[in-house]
């Protein structure tokens, strides 16, 4: 039905009769024979077809929020209606649309970050009238060649706009993501009589509001229409099992999962603990893989592709799968780790058990959950000095900038930076251009009471997630109400309602495999190769790539911060206000295996300290007793050229290389010493740190040593931040 066919033969603003009887058509070529309208979906087609008005439907997942917009998508091109654009958040859930659609005969396309060889194609089906569904990321729409080129045309002539997973609009939303904030433009800007609609299943009153208004978009434009029905799942039975540690939870995992029927989704906070326990549960005899978004794109849609044919037993995910992954028959999601909002959690949780009777819904909650939710809770949008400089730079620029160039003169991680950007853009003071970003001049100001607002109601979902964690009365009756559900009644069916509850004992052998596979230390440091671009901003004489006589090779870390074994323990040790003391004899035995289990070319024959202004006894003491232990040569310490060192720990790479490459140094008495030892006995030379955040301080202690004669520098830290 890719070409549009005029269809008057009967007025489509009938408020049923032959337009209700051809959506019921269509909905049957898209859901089976025995499909039939609910009347919230009818609702809203009629709303779109007939009305052309902004609707928001929030429906819980699996109650048919798509075959709105497909059924809507194919009564107004047979009405001679261009096509349906829908901005979607995740590759899974477009490539599950655009399988939907064709068994409907709805010709769809999808530009994203993937397929980037075929956006001239598509652009020119859409133009031929061959496509009926064009999909489109939330950041396709400030792409500038995108947004300047495509998107006028596209959204004049569009028959449809569709925003799926539309609480992501919102700021108050779980989910916010600043992208999503340009579809406010998008909406400004279409021609009266285009229909939208947005969809989304996890939204309470206040971001219901939120995003009713902004599909207003300003204007006289009606009201838009609000259709929220409940967010019962009688499949679901939702249980928290409280287990001691993370050995215990790993061991229960591996218990417990094989004996759930079907196949489902083991949530995890980071990345580090999702490619854990996957590996665990792989040594377990146990078909699963791990998906994060640090997995390759085409593992990722392999690892869909495997879940969706029941060919594993679970993915073991971040919150990278919780949008969009379509799987009726999922069996069962598994939390290792509370997610920080309820709302957050009725999301993933709502993948399970849409085409099954009964679907298992396990929490299992961790100590360093508070920890993990603390260290996300530091990306907020910046304080009002960082957002002013940023725009007095771009202003005072003769040229865009580029978030590598801004990071030489605003003291932010790049994905802050960027994020700020993007909200930046949405208000209309910067504009993302060909070559970077810049000023537009326009007034703007900050709203901080909006801000705090926003984040005194994330602090109000982390009390409710602990809540849900001790709770005494019905699960899903708590859920609902976070979602402001006025329906949530018991369900009889959660372990409350029941007293059902999940064993916590765990079988012995079981545990120490958890154990052992938890306490394996190391993780890879990989070397900086490359300097950040414009240092010389900051007077700093350094770009292109790091050369290889002055490099440093590749390091070990004890473990993650994140990690759900060494984590735990670590996270203590380098706790802001732990003392500075020596670590116990666990973690330097831990270190040893690490040394142990290296695998290098040549055996390191010396041992160098990195200075410290925090923990000088902790890191010095634990280079001695490895000394001692490996029998290496004790070399000294780099210094500060300074008592200060290097001032205020910087956050992004430019501004935090500036600091140590202007503060430390190889001292006479430490290079002499190098030197002696290389001619006795020749080799590498451990670098010892505390813990490695962006990498800069022991780059640029390598060079030095390498400058001061050693042949290899291998960096060796109780820990690397990182998810």
């Amino acid at each position: 039905m890719a070409t549009p066919v005029p269809d008057n033969t009967v007025p489509t603003d009938a408020p049923g009769g032959a337009l209700r009887e051809r959506a019921e058509v269509h909905l049957r070529a898209l859901a089976g024979d025995s499909a039939r309208l609910r009347e919230d979906q009818w609702t809203a087609i009629h709303a779109l077809v007939a009305e052309r008005r902004r609707a928001l439907v929030v429906q819980r997942t699996g109650w048919g929020k798509s075959a709105v917009y497909f059924v809507a998508t194919a009564l107004r091109r047979a009405e001679g209606a261009g096509p349906t654009v829908i901005v979607s958040p995740l590759l899974a859930l477009m490539r599950n649309q655009i399988a939907a659609a064709e068994r409907a005969g709805i010709h769809a396309r999808t530009i994203n970050s993937s397929n980037t060889t075929d956006w001239e194609a598509a652009y020119t089906d859409v133009a031929a009238g061959r496509v009926d569904v064009l999909l489109v990321s939330p950041e396709r729409l400030n792409n500038p060649e995108f947004r300047d080129r495509v998107l006028p045309e596209l959204a004049a002539g569009a028959g449809l706009v569709v925003i799926d997973e539309a609480h992501c609009v919102s700021d108050w939303g779980h989910d916010f993501r600043p992208d999503y904030r340009r579809i406010r433009s998008l909406l400004h800007d279409l021609p009266d009589g285009v229909p939208v609609l947005a969809t989304t299943a996890t939204a309470n009153e206040r971001v219901t509001h939120d995003v009713a208004e902004q599909l207003r978009a300003g204007g006289e434009r009606e009201d838009t229409l609000v259709l929220r029905g409940p967010l019962e799942r009688e499949s679901l039975r939702l249980a928290v099992a409280r287990l001691p540690d993370s050995t215990a939870r790993l061991s229960w995992l591996a218990e417990h999962l094989p004996k759930i029927q079907g196949s489902g989704i083991v949530y995890t906070l980071t990345v580090s603990a999702a490619q854990e326990t996957a590996r665990f549960l792989t040594e377990q005899g146990m078909d699963v893989r791990p998906y994060t978004g640090q997995t390759d794109p085409d593992e990722r849609r392999e690892a869909e592709d495997d879940l969706l044919a029941n060919r594993v037993k679970a993915l073991v995910a971040t919150s990278a799968l919780g949008m969009g992954f379509d799987k009726p028959d999922l069996g069962f999601v598994v939390h290792l780790g509370a997610p920080q909002s309820p709302i957050s959690y009725y999301q993933q949780v709502g993948r399970a058990g849409r085409g099954v009777q009964r679907a298992e819904v396990v929490l299992l909650p961790g100590r360093e959950d508070t920890q993990i939710w603390e260290y996300f809770a530091g990306l907020s949008f910046p304080p009002e000095q960082t957002v002013r400089q940023t725009l007095e730079v771009l202003a005072d620029a003769d040229r865009p900038l580029s978030p590598a160039h801004l990071e030489t003169r605003v003291d932010l991680r790049r994905t802050r930076l960027e994020q700020m950007l993007k909200v930046l853009d949405v208000d209309g003071a910067v504009r993302r251009v060909r070559g970077g970003w810049e000023a537009t001049g326009r007034p703007w100001s900050y709203d901080a009471e909006r801000y705090e607002a926003v984040s005194r109601a994330r602090e109000r979902e982390q009390r409710a997630m602990l809540d849900y964690i001790d709770l005494g009365t019905c699960r899903m009756e708590f859920l609902r109400r976070q979602l402001d559900d006025p329906e949530a009644v018991p369900c009889g069916r959660c372990d409350v309602c029941t007293g059902e509850y999940w064993p916590t004992d765990v079988d012995s052998t079981r545990r120490e495999a958890a154990a052992e596979h938890l306490d394996r230390p190391g993780t890879p440091i990989a070397p900086r190769r490359q300097w950040p671009t414009g240092m010389s901003t900051l007077g700093v004489d350094l770009s292109g790539k790091i050369k290889e006589e002055l490099r440093a090779g590749e390091g070990r870390a004890l473990g993650r911060l994140t990690d759900i074994g060494w984590g735990n323990e670590l996270r203590r040790v380098l706790a802001a206000d732990a003392p500075d003391a020596p670590v116990d004899e666990r973690v330097v035995q831990g270190v040893v295996r690490v040394l142990a289990s290296w695998g290098w070319e040549r055996r390191p024959v010396g041992v160098v300290v990195m200075p410290s202004l925090t923990r000088p006894g902790m890191i010095t003491d634990l280079a001695s007793r490895l000394a001692r232990l490996g029998r290496l040569t004790p070399v000294g310490a780099l210094e500060y050229g300074t008592g200060q060192g290097p001032g205020p720990r910087r956050h992004n790479s430019a501004m935090r290389l500036e600091q140590v490459y202007s503060a430390l140094a190889a001292g006479e008495e430490l290079a002499g010493r190098m030197a002696e030892l290389q001619e006795r006995t020749p080799g590498p030379v451990l670098l010892v740190d505390d813990f490695v955040d962006t990498g800069w301080s022991l780059t640029v202690g390598a060079a030095l040593l390498r400058r001061a004669g050693a042949p290899e520098v291998l960096p060796l830290t109780l820990a690397t931040t990182g998810s």
